[in-house]
């Protein structure tokens, strides 16, 4: 897989037919490497290791419902409370991040309400806080650690 923009963590892979997989540690199963797996994997050990999320208010992949259709969410931070801290979006590193993008996210936050976005093809990643009083976002250079 190609390299991306984080640290390099250690993964578990298995070939399965004719599919390598990659071991995801939140859902406790393997999964299909595709490039925006590849990513997300990748996203998940920098909130665990470097931003020191724990792994336990981390979920991924999951059924949302925006206006009435079916979406799914590629990653979450919950705060200890149960309310959203983080919604992240993942594409694949040959994917432009665009205001496409940027549109998708926030489109999953009105029903998510979260404090922070993190969008990114695991080649550039964008943070921002929500402002949700003046209802703008505010950009920031990186993301928080969990304090």
């Amino acid at each position: 897989m190609q390299k991306l923009n984080f640290s390099k963590y250690s993964f578990r892979f298995k070939s399965s037919e004719n599919n390598i997989q990659i071991f995801d540690e939140i859902r406790k199963k393997f999964v299909v490497l595709q490039p925006e797996e590849w990513v997300r994997q990748n996203v998940v050990q920098f909130l665990i290791h470097e931003k020191k999320y724990p792994k336990q208010y981390i979920n991924v992949e999951k059924l949302l419902k925006v206006n009435g259709l079916n979406k799914r969410y590629d990653a979450l931070v919950y705060h200890p409370d149960g309310s959203i801290n983080i919604v992240v979006e993942c594409k694949a590193p040959s994917v432009k991040i665009n205001q496409a993008t940027f549109d998708q996210i926030a489109r999953y936050n009105l029903t998510l309400k979260a404090d922070l976005l993190m969008v990114t093809n695991g080649l550039r990643h964008y943070f921002c806080r929500l402002d949700y009083k003046n209802e703008r976002y505010i950009f920031l250079n990186e993301l928080p650690p969990n304090n």
